[in-house]
């Protein structure tokens, strides 16, 4: 029981600062004008249209996507909930930080530093284990709905979200490409990065300690069982 707390600060950390990173990457990526990830194309596209920042209107987006969740019998988690809000103001945050960059010298790096963060910051929030993201919930609200396999139902959500930002006036670019080709591989290294020890096996029981427990018990238990 002593080590519960300690465990969940330290869960928490991860979690908020997963969000805070990945609001802070997408940020890095939309700064560099070279296309940002999918779902920042369609909140380009609808800050154009509705003159909210990206931020903004990432946070309202995710809680349009959430209400999708109740169909589909989907449970939200802590961590559910923050990524809408954590996730659009640390973006916003990041924004009015960053001086605005022209030159591909800058905007290159710019691009390449966001993406990798962006891996960092999923690996992070993930392991914190407070529940998926909204549109990773939708995602699986989706697959287990319909059968269909994630694959194929994540493809068609980017598609369309890029298409409809696209449409929208939102960056359509290398980065985008360039994003959707490199998360998965990026994404898998950090989660097994950062993800929580695995328990120390127990010892393999020895002669004496099955003998004794098969007397105690008056007969083989599961504990006794000597594995080769």
């Amino acid at each position: 029981m002593s080590g519960t707390k300690p465990h969940l600060t330290r869960r928490l950390i991860k979690l908020y600062a997963g969000l805070s990173l990945y609001g802070a990457s997408s940020a890095l990526m939309v700064s560099a004008g070279l296309g940002p990830e999918p779902w920042n194309v369609l909140n380009q596209g609808l800050a154009e249209l509705t003159g909210l920042t990206i931020g903004a209107v990432s946070i309202v987006v995710g809680a349009a996507v959430l209400l999708l969740w109740i169909p589909l019998r989907q449970r939200p988690g802590l961590g559910t909930v923050s990524n809408v809000f954590v996730c659009g103001l640390a973006m916003d945050a990041t924004l009015a930080l960053l001086p605005d960059v022209h030159t591909l010298a800058v905007r290159v790096p710019l691009l390449a530093v966001g993406i990798l963060l962006n891996g960092v910051a999923t690996g992070l929030y993930i392991t914190a284990a407070f529940g998926p993201g909204p549109r990773d919930g939708l995602m699986t609200g989706l697959h287990a709905r319909t059968g269909r396999s994630i694959r194929l139902i994540r493809t068609s959500i980017e598609v369309t979200v890029v298409a409809t930002g696209f449409a929208l006036g939102g960056t359509v670019g290398v980065g985008t490409v360039l994003y959707a080709l490199s998360i998965g591989p990026l994404a898998q290294f950090f989660l097994r990065r950062f993800a929580a020890p695995a328990p120390a096996p127990a010892p393999a029981p020895t002669a004496a300690t099955t003998a004794s427990t098969v007397v105690a018990s008056g007969g083989p238990t599961e504990q006794a069982i000597l594995h080769p």
